[in-house]
């Protein structure tokens, strides 16, 4: 860059940089101005180690690789206290300029229906849920009875007592899939086995869960799947509680969901350390973000469609964990049955 410098009376005039530097500065504006991204969460927020913290990995990890920082004219979140915070978290996006607004989980369709039709001009997406078909909306959806099969097979193969149980956050047509694809895995393996199924009636009362967990362990599940987002914590820390009380042996399990929560279940038994996540049923919600995120910054975001994933393009899977070799090796049989279309599994 040339520099005209004027020297006078000890005055240094730099223009041609002041002016470098403005126009730099509204040149990176505008070119995030169409990918920027805000996304609408629940009580629980973007650290609930469930979906919600997914899709804020999946759009930080799309950001970092991109050059986008966070802030105004790039990404953020707006974390809802309760569910009447939606709409108006939804406005403040629009208002702070964010082009792309993505609602994490079905509670907030309704909020993403009203603000598509309001503000044509911006892009929305919703997780979890089919909303009302428009050209800047795109619903994102996952076959989450699969990976709830593969899970339900896992912890079929595992129990003692022939007893699992399921807790799930809010009782919705979603959820559903994950109990009913549990279920049926864990029926396919032995057709008497028992499933006891609860719920915690939002995705934040971690307290309620884990006095879930401890009624469901003491009346003999050894194995609880909790498909309840941030209230899943509950189930961890109870199941740790006990854990920790016993030898390794005599441990109960905790399937994960969402993420990997291998993490989650690390704990120091009477005799050694050990780990109690049987399996994490994981659900592609960053990558699903990455990719919509990825099509908008090209200008082909794809508004008026229904993405869904599944087992068959990788958007749903389940870990390793601390299954056995037979345990992994019945999940790995049940995975290729669905994927060629010869176990079709329930979702509702």
């Amino acid at each position: 860059m040339n520099r005209k410098v004027v020297l006078g009376t000890g005055v240094v005039v730099v223009a041609a940089v002041a002016i470098g530097l403005y126009a730099s500065a509204n040149k990176g504006d505008a070119a995030t101005s169409k990918t920027s991204v805000a996304l609408i969460t629940d009580a629980a927020g973007i650290d609930d180690k469930s979906f919600q913290q997914s899709a804020w990995q999946g759009l930080t990890s799309w950001a970092k690789a991109n050059d986008m920082k966070q802030g105004k004219g790039g990404y953020t979140y707006f974390q809802a206290k309760t569910s009447a915070d939606f709409e108006t978290n939804i406005n403040q996006a629009v208002a702070n300029g964010y082009q792309n607004i993505y609602g994490i989980g079905f509670p907030k369709t309704p909020a993403i229906n009203a603000a598509a039709k309001k503000y044509p001009k911006n892009n929305f997406m919703i997780i979890d849920d089919i909303a009302k078909k428009r050209q800047n909306v795109v619903s994102v959806t996952f076959h989450t009875e699969q990976s709830s099969y593969l899970a339900g097979v896992a912890a079929a193969k595992t129990t003692k007592t022939n007893q699992l149980g399921f807790i799930g956050g809010m009782e919705s047509a979603v959820v559903k899939t994950f109990e009913t694809g549990f279920v049926a895995g864990a029926k396919s393996v032995n057709p008497d086995i028992k499933v006891d199924v609860q719920y915690v009636g939002d995705f934040a009362d971690a307290g309620k869960a884990k006095t879930i967990a401890a009624s469901m362990y003491q009346n003999g599940s050894d194995v609880i799947y909790q498909a309840a987002g941030g209230a899943g914590a509950g189930v961890f820390t109870e199941a740790k509680d006990l854990n920790e009380k016993q030898t390794k042996a005599r441990k109960v399990w905790v399937v994960g969901v969402d993420v990997d929560q291998a993490a989650d279940g690390v704990y120091q038994a009477t005799d050694g350390k050990s780990n109690f996540t049987l399996t994490s049923a994981t659900k592609g919600v960053g990558t699903a973000v990455k990719d919509v995120t990825e099509r908008a910054a090209k200008d082909k975001f794809p508004g008026g469609q229904h993405l869904v994933y599944g087992l068959k393009n990788k958007g749903v899977a389940v870990t390793r964990g601390q299954m056995s070799a037979g345990a992994w090796q019945a999940v790995q049989k049940a995975q290729k049955a669905i994927v060629a279309g010869d176990v079709k599994v329930p979702a509702k």
